[in-house]
């Protein structure tokens, strides 16, 4: 067979590559919303699947949490947090995903009771079986930046003796009016434990470049979520391209909570040399796992396969897995290359 000029979705899907900002909550499908509510005894105001998928109605990234936060209440259990994280493993290996570092949103649930060692324990359990079907997956505790920083302080101290379960930590939810030093401290106590850093820098907020500035320069963030105004500031640009930052971008979910899904942004940023990567965010939600994010943006760009192979390389690049580990993966895409033509 030979090697398309244009990827085809076939390739693509078959396409060896690591998922990097992938929310758990964020995957949780209707169908699963549904069967949770009604195991938990938990009342809803959607009663079949085309109720739940009439209430996402999104533009913004406040209004998407709007709807986010509230569907997270069927999540109680140990098992539910495993169910959750199972299912969306099993969609991320029929992806052609062989790495994942998936968030969670502890302060989520803990606010409403539910011990952090049920969600975590749920989360990694689902992170272990993966390995049957060929997904290695990691987890990367995120804080919620619309909380106080002392709530994320907490939750930090919260998950230490769970430290051997955990990758990292991020910043997430809402960014008005909550930039990155406002977390400076916490994630300070956190490098000092060990463990690595991101931080979401959303598409379009009031101080974006300011936001960037502050995780690359201040922070001293190992990744960068979203972050595609970058391209703002060419000083910045040069800045993680040097240092080889990741960029974890999302088309699809960018073209809900904006008018523009940033393709020029995030091939601008391939074509210069930038570390940029694509995923899914929150899949269930804007109705694209990784595959669909690749399919969509080299169909909008016309990019070619050689661009959406380097793609994903750079997600195996830009992961937080040893370099042997990732020699590995990278073998594994050439072969696969290789084998297509």
């Amino acid at each position: 067979m030979a090697l398309p000029s244009s990827p085809t979705r076939e390739f693509i899907t078959g396409l060896p590559k690591a998922e990097l900002h992938l929310h758990l909550e964020g995957t949780l499908e209707p169908d699963l919303k549904l069967a949770l509510a009604e195991r938990n005894g938990i009342e809803i105001p959607q009663k079949t699947v085309e109720e739940v998928e009439a209430s996402y109605q999104f533009d913004s990234l406040a209004s998407f949490l709007a709807v986010y936060y509230p569907a997270m209440d069927v999540l109680v259990t140990e098992q539910d947090f495993y169910d959750l994280a199972h299912a969306y493993l099993l969609r991320a290996a029929a992806d052609g995903v062989r790495h994942v570092e998936m968030f969670f949103d502890p302060q989520a649930h803990t606010v409403r009771g539910v011990p952090f060692a049920d969600v975590v324990r749920g989360y990694h359990r689902a992170a272990v079986d993966a390995a049957d079907f060929g997904v290695d997956a990691e987890l990367i505790m995120c804080f919620l930046r619309d909380h106080t920083a002392e709530s994320a302080a907490a939750t930090l101290e919260e998950s230490v003796p769970f430290q051997d379960l955990i990758v990292g930590v991020g910043l997430d939810s809402d960014e008005r009016d909550n930039p990155p030093a406002k977390f400076a401290e916490v994630f300070a106590r956190a490098r000092e434990l060990g463990y690595l850093l991101t931080m979401h820098c959303d598409i379009d907020q009031v101080g974006s470049i300011e936001n960037i500035r502050q995780v690359i320069e201040d922070i001293g963030v190992d990744r960068i979520d979203h972050g595609t105004n970058i391209v703002e500031n060419p000083e910045l640009v040069e800045m993680v391209r040097e240092r080889g930052l990741g960029l974890t971008t999302c088309p699809v979910s960018n073209s809900f909570v904006t008018s523009d899904m940033k393709a020029t942004e995030i091939v601008d940023l391939l074509r210069a040399g930038v570390k940029v990567t694509i995923n899914s965010d929150d899949p269930a939600y804007f109705g694209g796992y990784v595959s669909a994010n690749y399919i969509t943006l080299a169909e909008h760009a016309g990019l070619s396969t050689e661009e959406v192979v380097t793609l994903a390389k750079n997600s195996f690049e830009a992961s937080w897995i040893t370099d042997e580990d990732k020699a590995s993966y990278l073998q594994e895409i050439d072969e696969y290359v290789a084998d297509f033509s």
